[in-house]
C-alpha cells in the first residue's frame, strides 16, 4: 500500500475527468498547492463507484484533500441514482407560506439527508445553501433561492445548515453579497448590479449576516460587479471580502472563489492572474474547474500570499464522523423515514426547467 504524502492542504481546488483517477490526475493532486477536489456529474456512475473514487483521492494525501460537490437539489444535484432526489429550495419557501414551523423542519431534514448521503460516499462538502434572494430577475438563480424575503431565506437556510451539521457536513453560503438582482448568468457573462451599497445591505446581505453570526463555515462570492461599491467582481474585491465580509460581518470562515473558468471571472485576466487576484482580495481557496490545462497553468505560475489561517480554516471544512458510520446511518430504518419525508418534497419536472447550471458553482 502506498504511503500517503504528508502535505498540508494548499489553496487550489481542481477537478477530475471521469470515474477513476488517471496517472496525470494523481500527479496533479500531489502538487503542494492543491488542497481539494470538486466532483461533478461526469464523475458519478454509481454509489459504489463514487465510494471507490473518493477513497482513492483520500489515500493520496495526509491530511486528505477536501472533496466537494455542488449538490443543492432541484436543477443542481450532481448525483442522482442511489441518492434521494432533493427539492429545489423554492419548495421550502413555498412550504413556509403554508406553515413556517413545518417548513423549518423540512429544511433541516433536507440538509441532513443531503449531507449524510454524501458523507456515506466519502464527500466532505457540498457548496450549499444558496442565500441569494429571488427578485424574479435572475433565471440562473430562480428556484434555487428559498424566497424573496431575506428573513425567510435566513430562517430556512439556518435550518438547512443545522441539518447539514447533523449529517456531518459544514455549509457554504453563496453567492456573496447576492446574485439574485442581476439578470445575467455569471457562467456566461459578467453581470453588473447597479444598486447602492445601502440597498444591498438592506436586503441581500441580511441572510449572509445572519448566518455569519451563527458561525457559517464557508462563503462563496459572486462573479458579479457592483460598481457603486467596487469596480471589480465581488470575488476579486478587497472591499467586499475584507471590508464588508471580514470587517463589517466579522466573518472568519473559509472564502472559496467561484470557478475561475466562468465568464464572470474573465475581467481579472488569465487564469494565473485570476487566482492571484482572488487570493489577494481575501479568498482562501480558488476553484479551477473543467480545464485541466488551465489548472496546471495555475499550479505552475501561482505564488500564493501568506495565508496563516489557511490550514485551520480548511480543517473546519473536512467532513465529520467516520464514513463507515455514515454508511450504517443511511442504511437505517429511521433514515429511510427521513428520506421519505424529503422525497415527498420532490420538485415537479416542470420546476426543474430553466437555464442549465453548468459544471461550475
Amino acid at each position: 500500500m502506498t504511503t500517503p504524502l504528508q502535505l498540508p492542504r494548499g489553496p487550489v481546488m481542481v477537478d477530475v475527468e471521469g470515474f477513476a483517477l488517471t496517472d496525470a490526475e494523481r500527479a496533479r493532486l500531489a502538487h503542494p498547492l492543491v488542497g481539494g477536489v470538486i466532483l461533478f456529474r461526469r464523475n458519478f456512475e454509481s454509489v459504489e463507484q463514487l465510494k471507490a473514487l473518493t477513497a482513492e483521492i483520500r489515500a493520496l494525501r495526509e491530511p486528505a484533500l477536501l472533496i466537494a460537490v455542488d449538490h443543492e437539489g432541484g436543477r443542481v444535484q450532481r448525483f442522482i441514482d442511489g441518492f434521494t432526489r432533493l427539492p429545489a429550495m423554492r419548495a421550502l419557501g413555498d412550504a413556509w407560506e403554508a406553515d413556517p414551523a413545518e417548513a423549518t423542519s423540512l429544511a433541516e431534514a433536507v440538509g441532513e439527508v443531503l449531507a449524510a448521503e454524501l458523507r456515506a460516499c466519502g464527500v466532505d462538502l457540498s457548496f450549499t445553501p444558496v442565500l441569494d434572494l429571488d427578485w424574479g430577475r435572475c433565471a440562473v438563480i430562480g428556484n434555487r433561492s428559498f424566497h424573496a424575503d431575506p428573513a425567510v431565506v435566513a430562517e430556512l437556510a439556518a435550518a438547512l445548515v443545522r441539518g447539514l451539521h447533523k449529517g456531518g457536513m459544514a455549509a457554504c453560503g453563496k453567492h456573496f453579497p447576492g446574485h439574485g438582482w442581476v439578470e445575467g448568468d455569471s457562467h456566461q457573462v459578467i453581470p453588473v448590479d447597479e444598486r447602492e451599497l445601502a440597498d444591498i445591505r438592506a436586503a441581500d446581505l441580511l441572510p449572509f449576516a445572519r448566518l455569519a453570526e451563527a458561525g457559517l463555515a464557508a462563503v462563496m462570492p459572486a462573479h458579479v460587479i457592483y460598481p457603486k461599491v467596487d469596480a471589480r467582481p465581488a470575488g476579486f474585491s478587497k472591499v467586499w471580502l475584507e471590508t464588508v465580509l471580514r470587517g463589517d460581518l466579522h466573518y472568519d470562515g473559509v472564502i472559496f472563489s467561484d470557478d475561475l473558468g466562468m465568464e464572470g471571472a474573465a475581467e481579472a485576466g488569465g487564469f494565473v492572474a485570476r487566482a492571484d487576484a482572488a487570493l489577494a482580495a481575501g479568498c482562501d481557496m480558488v476553484l479551477v474547474c473543467n480545464q485541466p490545462a488551465r489548472a496546471d497553468e495555475v499550479l505552475a505560475g501561482l505564488t500564493p500570499p501568506a495565508q496563516p489561517k489557511l490550514a485551520e480554516r480548511l480543517a473546519r471544512m473536512a467532513g465529520q464522523g467516520e464514513i463507515a458510520d455514515w454508511r450504517e446511518r443511511v442504511a437505517s430504518d429511521d433514515f429511510a423515514a427521513l428520506r421519505a419525508k424529503v422525497a415527498r418534497l420532490s420538485t415537479p419536472p416542470a420546476a426543474l426547467e430553466g437555464p442549465a447550471v453548468g459544471e461550475a458553482c
